[in-house]
Order: C-alpha cells, then structure tokens, then sequence
C-alpha cells in the first residue's frame, strides 16, 4: 500500500443494483469507496461474490474504477437489489442467501485492517452469522486513530437495537438521516429535539463525528465540542441512490486529507449534490 494516500476499506454487502435503466454496481460500503477513491484515497472492498457471470462483471467494474478488493468467492449468487424509483426517491427490494452473507476472515483482510486509515460498515450486511462474524473480528485489529464509520443503513427489517448497540460502541463516526434518526430516537430513549439527540448519541458512544442528513433540506456534523450545518444545494436529480454513502466518502477522505470540520462538511454536500444528478451510486467524476 502507497504511504501517500489514505487507506480507506469498505467492508459488506457488494452487489448490483438493478434500475429500470440497467444493473448497476453498488452497495453501501463499496459505494462509500469509490468515491473515496475517485477523490484521492487507496480504496478496499472487502466482500464476497458469486462464481457466476454477474461476479465477474462487478469486479471488472471494481478494477475499472481503480478499487481494489479483497474478495473471497463463494457458492452463492452475487448479491442484488431490485431499485424502483420515484421520482428519482429510490426503495429497495434485497435479495436474500447471497454471497456477501458469506464474506470470509482471511489473513489478507485482517493485514489490510491493520493498516487502513478508515474503515465503513453497515448493518445490512451482518443480517448473517458468517458476514457478522466477520466484520466484528475484523474491526478488532483496526487501529485506535483510524475512523471506524458506522453508517447505519436500515434496511427491510434487516437490524435491531442489539446489532445497532454493539456496532455504536465499535465506531467513532456515525452517520444517520432524519427517518433513521426518529427510529434510533425510539429505540435508544433520545430526546424529543434533534440537536439533543445527535448530541446525546456524541457523547453516549463517544463518537468523534455525528452526522445526520436530512435530504432535501440539510445536513449536521456534530463533534463534541463544534457543529457544522449546510443546506442542501437545489439541483436536477435523476436518482438518489448512494447519494448519502458519497457524502461519507468524500467527508472521510476530506477529513483525512487534512480539511477542517467545515471543509470536509462543505465537500460531502457538494459530491452528494453531484451523484444526485446522476443515475446509480457509481457515476464518472468530472475530471
């Protein structure tokens, strides 16, 4: 690995999300990735595909977009998603007993954890024991100082309060938007205002960054001692989708990169804004 970039790995689900306009690759932490690595940074997937066509063709998309992966091959389909959208909102129909529900330990992946800089992950893809289990050894060996990015990422009924419990006291950024917010508000007995919330997740877990983004309307980026709020730039969108894992991306690597709070704030909303007047989670960066 180059000492020049951060290190940044997206652990779980790899998939094809299929539009009515065709199939496209995606899934949350591997979304978070490329645009991580579109912006600067050495990016991993670390997950599992199929030994079948659409495996092939998702690694050939990972390899043409300059990510590398650390990807065990299993005898299960490559993941995907079902995508309906309206008016560019997209809802998600997943597809259960595929490989990333596999996602093997491996000697190389606990190496490359060691190293990264940061690591993504999600809820989805430990709704198995294999991929559970995986994702909770790995992140055992990353280091104190690298960011451990929990996007909670609800999906279907695929999370509890338990799973989401033990992953908060794993990570030190957490990301959330504004529904995902009033479920966890529930769930965790938060205050009725959202500032108190986000700020009361900060302090309960001990987080360095909370975010939470409201769509249309804005986003917050909460540490325990400042906070950083945008509106949401007006633009022509053609799809939503991995919108929210670009902002991740770009604010992990701004942030790595060396960029204030507000800086790294103001380039998430910016590359969020972009993908939103693109169709899939994947689309070509200008140059």
């Amino acid at each position: 690995m180059k000492d020049s970039k951060p290190v940044v790995v997206g652990i779980g689900e790899l998939l094809w999300d299929v539009l009515p306009t065709g199939k496209r690759a995606g899934g949350a932490p591997i979304n978070f990735v490329y645009h991580a690595t579109q912006l600067g940074a050495e990016g991993y997937a670390v997950s599992a595909v199929g030994n079948d066509v659409f495996g092939t063709e998702i690694v050939q998309e990972l390899d043409k977009n300059g990510i590398c992966h650390l990807l065990g091959t299993v005898e299960y389909p490559t993941g995907s998603v079902m995508v309906e959208l309206k008016d560019g909102i997209p809802t998600y129909t997943i597809i259960e007993g595929v490989a990333w529900d596999h996602i093997p330990l491996t000697q190389e992946a606990v190496d490359l954890v060691k190293e990264a800089d940061a690591i993504c992950f999600g809820t989805l893809a430990q709704r198995s024991p294999e991929s559970r289990a995986t994702i909770h050894a790995l992140l055992s060996y990353a280091r104190k100082e690298a960011l451990r990015f929990f996007d909670v990422n609800i999906r279907q009924s695929y999370y509890s309060k338990e799973l989401i419990a033990s992953l908060l006291e794993e990570a030190n950024v957490f990301k959330i938007n504004d529904e995902e917010l009033d479920l966890i508000r529930e769930m965790f007995s938060l205050s009725e205002d959202e500032d108190t919330a986000c700020r009361q997740l900060v302090e309960r877990y001990s987080l360095r960054y909370m975010i939470l983004t409201a769509g249309s309307r804005y986003s917050s980026v909460y540490t325990v001692a400042d906070k950083s709020t945008i509106l949401t730039p007006k633009v022509e969108v053609a799809d939503t989708v991995g919108a929210g894992d670009s902002f991740s991306g770009a604010f992990v690597y701004s942030i790595l990169a060396g960029k204030s709070l507000r800086e790294a704030h103001q380039t998430a909303v910016g590359t969020a804004a972009f993908v939103c007047t693109k169709e899939g989670a994947w689309p070509a960066y200008p140059i």
